[in-house]
């Protein structure tokens, strides 16, 4: 008779136990919902419904006087964005101009970028390194300083007679007009090679509004001083991301490959990198993001110019809403802008993730 009762006795225990750890999760679960709600709700407000709020912009042809959500604003459809796109005008012709700026930017800036914050990382890991503390301070200092203090030092190092000239002098170099020569470095390339003049089918012919030859000028001279502008500043943020992701691989693991008698660029090739997958991913994603958003120092060195050679896409985007007071077409562009982040953004993680199932 034993049996029986321990067993009706035993049987409603776990029932009432499973039932008892629901309530505590979904105790927990809402007791989560409500610290984390405030953040949401700012996020929601201050970030969720102004963009939706911008995508309604770029959807009508509003004039910026009053609400643009009146009945009587007119609704264009994607008519802003098909003159990015298909009708020729100065909107189309400045902002493929300054994609095709930045393209170039891209190009330049997030490899050399990475390049040097994965080298001082690997500088300032070092173990037996002498002031390894003030060099870490000193590589990362540009990244904290005001961009707009950086910018106009930089606008009076490369000046025509800047110090970047004068360095430039003493090797017997004469420096070039930074700010105030419109050639890209290609064109001015070939010129020195004897192409005086563009091969007829790259300028009959183009892609959105600019000619192929326009499309392969390569960086301006003045792109090209404010790309150094950012590696300098960028690289230091980038390498405390390295440096984080250095001292997380084991020490076991670097020993061993030196036991099995691998150099110091095998260790570095086949142990190392392939270990910092993760944080090359998440700093060449920040690089792409940013080098495309790129704003404040073409806006204190060059607003665009010369010859809008310096143009991006932000502050293109920015010059058509408040200088232009055209602000259904800035929030176009920047919705462009957006998707292009996005879809880079995107083929950069397919290409590293088909690398490592490779």
């Amino acid at each position: 008779m034993a049996t029986p009762v321990l067993t009706a006795a035993a049987g409603p225990a776990p029932a009432a136990s499973r039932r008892g750890r629901r309530r505590a999760r979904r105790r927990e679960s809402l007791a989560g919902l409500l610290f984390v709600s405030p953040a949401i709700l700012m996020l929601v407000l201050f970030l969720l419904v102004p963009i939706l709020m911008a995508f309604w912009v770029s959807l009508t042809k509003w004039t910026g006087q009053g609400s643009p959500f009146t009945p009587g604003v007119p609704f264009a459809g994607g008519s802003n964005y098909a003159d990015l796109f298909v009708r020729n005008g100065l909107e189309r012709t400045d902002f493929m101009t300054s994609v095709r700026n930045i393209l170039y930017y891209v190009l330049l800036v997030v490899p050399l970028q990475t390049a040097l914050a994965l080298g001082l990382a690997l500088v300032v890991n070092r173990r037996r390194m002498v002031g390894r503390t003030f060099f870490r301070t000193a590589f990362y200092f540009p990244s904290v300083t005001s961009s707009v203090a950086i910018s106009i030092v930089f606008l009076f190092m490369f000046t025509g007679g800047g110090a970047i000239n004068a360095v430039l002098s003493v090797f017997g170099i004469r420096g070039p007009a930074w700010f105030s020569d419109a050639d890209g470095i290609v064109h001015l390339l070939l010129s020195r090679l004897g192409l005086h003049t563009p091969p007829a089918a790259l300028t009959s012919h183009g892609l959105l509004g600019l000619s192929w030859w326009e499309w392969l000028s390569g960086p301006s001279v003045a792109m090209c001083a404010i790309i150094a502008l950012v590696v300098w500043t960028t690289s230091g943020t980038f390498m405390l991301m390295f440096l984080a992701a250095l001292q997380d691989i084991p020490a076991e693991v670097v020993e061993s490959s030196m036991l099995d008698g691998a150099s110091r660029r095998q260790r570095l090739r086949y142990v190392i990198l392939p270990m910092l997958r993760p944080t090359m991913f998440l700093v060449l994603t920040l690089g792409l993001i940013g080098s495309w958003q790129v704003f404040d120092q073409i806006f204190v060195m060059s607003k665009g110019g010369p010859d809008k050679t310096t143009l991006s896409p932000a502050y293109v985007s920015y010059t058509t809403g408040f200088a232009d007071q055209n602000f259904p077409a800035a929030a176009a562009m920047a919705f462009v802008l957006f998707a292009i982040i996005v879809l880079m953004t995107l083929a950069q993680r397919r290409l590293l993730r088909e690398r490592r199932s490779s």
